[in-house]
C-alpha cells in the first residue's frame, strides 16, 4: 500500500477530463464550479477527503472551458497532477470573500456567460455572482451527471480493481461463516481482507446480516449472532481509487430445508435482470424482470451505476417515473440486485456488478454462489 498520496493515472484523468469539457460544450457552460468531491476528482484527478454525511457546498474546483484549465482549492500540492500547476491551487479561507476574489482572477471569469455549479448554498448563491458579474449561473450537475454516467476504458479498468478486492473480501467473510459467530465479527473479518488488499475504505455499511425467515425486509437475528440453519447475506463493498466495487452472495449456515429452490428462484430472477441489462433497453426492464419471475420489488435499488461513488442511473420501485426515462447505454457499469425470500427459509440476495456493452451485458464479478455456480 502506497504511503504517499499520488494523483490518478493519467489516461485515467485526462479521459474523465474530456468527458467533463465535452459535457461543458454541449450544455453551454463557460465555467464549471465543482463542490461535490466525486465531482471534483473525475475532472482534476487529486484524490479528496471522503466524509460522512452532508457538509456546505464551496467552489473546490473551478474548470474553464475556453482553455482547459483547472483550478483546485488545495492547501498543498501532493497529489495534485502535474498539469494543474502550483499558481492554479487556492487556500482555504474561513472568509468566504476572500475565496471570492480568488475566482474573479480567474481567466474568463468576467467574460463568461454561463457558468455552472454542480451544488449551491444560500450563502454562495449570493457571492457567486460577485466572482462571475456576467454569468448566469445554472445547473451544472447535469453536465457532470452526464459525463460520469459513461465510463472509458480506463474507469472499466478501475472498477474491475475495486470489484477484485471486494470479491476478495467477501471470500475471506464466506471461510469464517459458522454457527455462534457475529454479524460484527464477519463485518471485521471481510474489512481485514480489504485492507490487506491495499483498501481501507469500505463503501457500504451493512456487511453481513442473518436474513429473517419472519420478514422478507427485517434482519433475523436478535442478538446479531449467526446460528445452524440461518441463511446470511453478505455484501461486500470497497472504494479503491474513489472507485466503488460491489458484489453480494448469501450462504446457508448448515443445512436448510427449502435453501435449494429459494436459489432456484434466485437464479431464474437473474437470468431475466442480467437480459435486461442490453443497450438501449429501458432501464424500467429491470423493474419488469421481477415482475417477469413472480417475484416482488425490493425496498433498495434494483439497479444503480457504480463508479466514483455512485453514479445514474438508479433503478427502484420508488422512483418508477425516473427508471421509465432512463436508458442504458454502453460504459455504464450498473451494480445489479437480486432478493428472493420464502417464509420459513430466509432471504438469497445476490449483487453483481454488470458493464453494459454495444454487444449486451458482461458481468464483471465473478465470486461463486453457495452452490459453486459463477454467474454468466
Amino acid at each position: 500500500m502506497a504511503t504517499e498520496v499520488l494523483p490518478d493515472d493519467r489516461a485515467l484523468r485526462s479521459g474523465r477530463r474530456e468527458r467533463a469539457l465535452a459535457q461543458m460544450a454541449a450544455h453551454d457552460l463557460d465555467i464549471l464550479v465543482l463542490g461535490r468531491q466525486a465531482n471534483v476528482r473525475y475532472v482534476s484527478g487529486a484524490p479528496q477527503l471522503w466524509v460522512a454525511g452532508t457538509r456546505p457546498f464551496g467552489p473546490t474546483c473551478v474548470v474553464v472551458a475556453e482553455t482547459g484549465a483547472i483550478h483546485l482549492l488545495s492547501t498543498w500540492d501532493e497529489g495534485v497532477p502535474e498539469d494543474i500547476p502550483h499558481e492554479n491551487l487556492y487556500g482555504i479561507a474561513w472568509n468566504p470573500m476572500n475565496t471570492i476574489s480568488v475566482l474573479q482572477g480567474i481567466e474568463g471569469a468576467v467574460t463568461a456567460k454561463r457558468v455552472g455549479t454542480d451544488a449551491l448554498s444560500p450563502g454562495f448563491a449570493q457571492l457567486l455572482p460577485v466572482a462571475f458579474p456576467n454569468a448566469e449561473l445554472v445547473d451544472g450537475e447535469l453536465a457532470m451527471r452526464a459525463a460520469r454516467r459513461i465510463k472509458t476504458t480506463e474507469e472499466v479498468a478501475a472498477l474491475r480493481e475495486s470489484i477484485r478486492v471486494a470479491e476478495n473480501g467477501l471470500a475471506a467473510a464466506v471461510a469464517e461463516l459458522r454457527p455462534g459467530i457475529s454479524e460484527k465479527t464477519l463485518a471485521g473479518v471481510l474489512l481485514e481482507a480489504m485492507a490487506a488488499g491495499g483498501v481501507s475504505t469500505p463503501a457500504t455499511q451493512d456487511v453481513a446480516w442473518v436474513t429473517s425467515r419472519d420478514h422478507p425486509w427485517r434482519r433475523g437475528s436478535d442478538d446479531g449472532r449467526v446460528a445452524a440453519g440461518d441463511l446470511v447475506a453478505l455484501s461486500a463493498g470497497v472504494l479503491a481509487g474513489g472507485y466503488a466495487g460491489e458484489v453480494g452472495r448469501s450462504w446457508p449456515v448448515g443445512e436448510l430445508d427449502g435453501a435449494a429452490d429459494l436459489y432456484r428462484r434466485w437464479e431464474l430472477l437473474w437470468d431475466r435482470l442480467y437480459e435486461a441489462c442490453q443497450p438501449a433497453a429501458p432501464a424500467a426492464e429491470l423493474l419488469t424482470a421481477y415482475h417477469a419471475a413472480g417475484e416482488p420489488l425490493p425496498p433498495m435499488p434494483v439497479a444503480r451505476g457504480l463508479g466514483l461513488g455512485f453514479d445514474p442511473p438508479v433503478v427502484s420501485a420508488h422512483l418508477p417515473a425516473t427508471a421509465a426515462e432512463e436508458q442504458l447505454e454502453p460504459g455504464m457499469v450498473l451494480a445489479v440486485t437480486g432478493y428472493v425470500w420464502q417464509r420459513g427459509v430466509g432471504a438469497v440476495f445476490g449483487r453483481e456488478a454488470v458493464l453494459i456493452t454495444a454487444d449486451g451485458p458482461e458481468l464483471l464479478t465473478t465470486s461463486p454462489s453457495w452452490q459453486g455456480v459463477v454467474h454468466a
